[in-house]
């Protein structure tokens, strides 16, 4: 039997923990990080808002919710409002206000 290789993985240890965005993009206006949340877990409130256009987003959090969660539901939102929007621009009228064609299958003159 012959001896195991050296591995050249990097020791296990504690990872660093990389920070999430707290600052986004604007759907509305497009600038870059104008849009900030702010949490209350205690109240169990997210209120997320733009600077710039100030459009403002409020959703219910709980205490494993993070910034970057209420962004997507935002975006979820937004897209889901204007698709309802077009959905029901596009939907036809049930009956129509014009007046039918009245046939004329002769005259009196004849």
């Amino acid at each position: 039997m012959g001896k195991r290789k050296k591995s050249s993985r990097k020791p296990t240890g504690p990872r660093r923990k990389e920070p999430l965005e707290t600052a986004f993009t604007c759907l509305f206006c497009h600038h870059d990080k104008s849009v900030t949340v702010r949490m209350d877990r205690k109240e169990g409130i997210a209120q997320l808002f733009c600077k710039v256009c100030d459009q403002r987003y409020q959703s219910k959090a709980n205490h494993l919710t993070e910034p970057i969660d209420i962004y997507s539901e935002w975006i979820d939102a937004a897209d889901a409002a204007e698709n309802q929007a077009a959905t029901t621009a596009r939907r036809p009228a049930a009956s129509s206000s014009r007046s039918h064609p009245s046939a004329v299958f002769g005259s009196d003159d004849e």
